[in-house]
């Protein structure tokens, strides 16, 4: 089956319903944060822990769920993905100790993998012709932005008449409701008859003997670690740190009125902005080097993170850095695994951009569980958002060396 020529088509609606779903649900957990830790008294180490290890999962699995996208088919790797993950949900309802919430976070985890950007950003890749595949991965990125405008006020709007529980429920069977959408996912097998003939064995080694695809590894864990500590731990930051809201403001009158609200307001900012970010950096990463355009994403995020946490917290700079902030948020995804496929091929972009992804979950974990353990141990987050300024800076000038220009491999 050929390419799709034309930008919209199915497989790409189809893969942006289902990270949309996929991602509003991930991005929802900060704003759990409080009430189950109130409910059972834990520390906010507990379920931050919960929360990093669902991350740390969501890695391991990301490379073999993308591995068995290319060996079973995408279509059974994501049903297996949704049933992982709603199974975790479920079981994670029930759960009433630190213990059972960070042992099913393991179930969760993988059922993102399954239903993430590593296999649905392989099955968009393949579908799109050259010409549009930087936008088409764009997209589908966008796409979980949009899922995050709707996660966390969602959460936050079923949370003021439902217990945590019953949200948790709800969610699985908006995830179990994704496996009706996959018949209409069928993606051509778009690869050129030299990489159809190499091994998995013969791409992945000649990948890890590639200083650029070491780079991009190393570069990858500062985009976790930043994404994985906000959304975990912003939306109690902003309702424990964040100076008052003014009665009768601009933000009363749209019915923000505690910090509570603008905590998960801040998260649904964070997407709703990221929607444009991520849309122009899909557009910029088919005219300009990938690799200049992620320096510039990790130095803007570095600058932006250093510049709130110097300033005081206010409603005002809340709002500003999480719009700032939104705009570069996933804007390193489409240009990261379109550096993979540019560099390596289609054939097994899903396994390759899995192992750069894991990099992104270990960053992701020591976000989040950095994020509890020094707020139990100090009381605030300071120290965290400065280490994650210190390795913003890092990831910005470990991408300058990538060797980008590649002589394609031959058809």
């Amino acid at each position: 089956m050929p390419q799709y020529e034309r930008l919209l088509n199915p497989i790409l609606i189809v893969g942006c319903i289902i990270i949309t779903v996929s991602f509003a649900v991930r991005a929802s957990f900060g704003v759990f944060q409080i009430p189950i830790a109130d409910e059972f008294g834990w520390l906010r180490t507990d379920f931050s822990m919960a929360i990093a290890i669902q991350n740390l999962a969501w890695g391991i699995g990301q490379p073999i769920f993308g591995a068995l996208a290319e060996k079973i088919g995408d279509r059974r790797a994501i049903v297996l993905g949704a049933l992982t993950y709603a199974a975790g949900m479920v079981l994670t309802a029930w759960s009433v100790t630190p213990f059972e919430h960070q042992l099913y976070a393991w179930l969760v985890g993988f059922g993102i993998a399954g239903t993430g950007f590593g296999v649905i950003l392989a099955v968009v890749g393949r579908a799109s012709s050259d010409q549009n595949r930087s936008m088409s991965l764009a997209i589908v990125t966008a796409a979980g932005s949009f899922g995050q405008v709707l996660g966390a006020p969602a959460a936050e709007w079923m949370l003021s008449f439902l217990p945590w529980q019953q949200v948790f429920i709800i969610f699985a069977l908006l995830i179990l409701a994704l496996v009706l959408t996959l018949p209409f996912m069928r993606a051509p097998q778009a690869a050129t008859k030299a990489e159809l003939q190499d091994s998995m064995g013969e791409i992945l080694a000649r990948a890890f003997r590639d200083p650029s695809y070491a780079l991009i590894f190393l570069g990858f864990f500062s985009c976790g670690y930043q994404l994985g500590f906000i959304t975990a731990h912003f939306p109690a930051f902003v309702t424990e740190m964040c100076g008052p809201i003014q009665p009768g403001g601009v933000l009363h009158a749209v019915g923000i009125t505690t910090t509570s609200a603008l905590g998960a307001v801040s998260i649904s900012l964070i997407g709703l902005a990221n929607i444009g970010g991520t849309l122009v950096a899909g557009w910029a990463g088919s005219r300009f080097p990938k690799k200049y355009l992620l320096a510039g994403v990790y130095t803007a995020r570095t600058l932006a993170a250093a510049v709130f946490i110097v300033f005081p917290i206010t409603p005002i700079s809340v709002i500003v850095f999480s719009l700032v902030m939104g705009s570069l948020w996933l804007a390193t995804i489409p240009l990261t695994s379109g550096l993979v496929a540019h560099l390596f091929g289609l054939r097994y972009m899903g396994t390759l951009y899995g192992i750069i992804f894991f990099s992104h979950q270990i960053g992701s974990f020591l976000g989040i569980w950095l994020g509890g353990r020094m707020y139990d141990a100090y009381g605030d987050y300071t120290m965290v958002w400065w280490i994650g300024v210190a390795i913003g800076a890092f990831s910005a000038i470990v991408h300058l060396p990538i060797r980008e220009n590649r002589t394609p491999v031959p058809a």
